[in-house]
């Protein structure tokens, strides 16, 4: 068991670890030497699975004399460091903590940019019976009885991420709040780490489908499948938005950037990541389906 314990701590430290190196690389290769800084907080699906490192290398193309210095948090920390004035751009998936600084007026030029779906995932024994339900709220039902038998545990990323905050809606939908349960780990992690924490204790967790399939293609979660995905509640919806005391040269290359999300380049490579690689979309590329989106976004920010 000593073992175990210590063998996960060594995979968690070594993610956290080439993640802060990631961030590092990625400031340094595109644009170390570039004439403007723009400092972007985004949320960590986003840079774990490559994607951000895709767009800035596209980017840095047409903007060699931007560099793109990216923050690496959860939404909600991400979306307080745009209020702070700490950064000049915010890349968030929680319309529910993103209408508060709205309506603050401490972010602005709000664009959605990309979806997929939040995805609820566990061991394949099932111990709760999770696929014998109807639909993913029954199934977060299902868990918090089994939970309660003793027969099963939930991780949670408890760190305001969107994916955190997307699982409480779940259970608050269920009618039920888990939190201060025994069975129910509040890890306050990232994903990835909350992916190899419910791996190593036969776990369910609700993870973003991107991040679940890059950790599942390495091998670091065997024991871990899909249950529930692609449906209207686990919709996973992803926005930019510039803060409010951002200016100068760095406002208009932030603007730049937001509008190269939303270009034709933008969007083919956004629809087209890990497609090869993984044989199915991460992301989704959200041109013609901007009116529902905002219309589901506009749904979601009321909780």
């Amino acid at each position: 068991m000593r073992k175990r314990v210590e063998t996960y701590l060594t995979v968690v430290f070594l993610m956290l670890l080439t993640s802060l190196v990631g961030v590092y690389f990625i400031n340094l290769i595109y644009g170390g030497f570039a004439k403007v800084k723009v400092f972007v907080s985004t949320t960590t699906s986003l840079y774990e699975t490559g994607l951000l490192e895709r767009l800035a290398s596209e980017f840095s193309k047409y903007y060699p004399d931007v560099r793109l210095a990216f923050i690496v948090v959860g939404s909600g920390e991400a979306l307080e460091r745009a209020s702070r004035g700490d950064v000049c751009l915010v890349l968030s998936h929680a319309p529910s903590l993103e209408v508060k600084y709205v309506g603050e007026g401490s972010i602005y030029k709000h664009v959605i940019f990309a979806y997929n779906y939040f995805v609820l995932v566990g061991p394949e024994e099932d111990p709760a019976g999770v696929s014998k339900a109807l639909n993913v709220v029954e199934a977060f039902a299902k868990i918090f009885e089994a939970g309660e038998e003793g027969l099963t545990t939930f991780v949670s990323r408890g760190d305001k991420s969107g994916t955190n905050v997307k699982e409480l809606q779940l259970w608050s939908l269920a009618g039920l709040n888990p939190l201060n349960r025994s069975w129910y780990k509040n890890c306050g992690c990232g994903m990835s780490q909350a992916l190899i924490i419910s791996n190593q204790l036969g776990s369910y967790v609700l993870s973003d489908i991107s991040t679940f399939l890059k950790m599942k293609r390495s091998g670091l979660i065997p024991h871990l499948k899909v249950f529930f995905s692609n449906s209207t509640e686990l919709i996973n919806v992803y926005s930019a938005y510039i803060s409010s005391k951002c200016g100068g040269e760095e406002l208009k290359h932030a603007e730049e950037f937001l509008n190269f999300l939303t270009s034709d380049i933008g969007q083919e490579l956004i629809a087209n990541y890990g497609v090869e690689e993984y044989g199915q979309q991460l992301f989704h590329s959200v041109r013609g389906g901007e009116e529902r989106l905002l219309a589901v976004w506009e749904q979601l920010s009321r909780g």
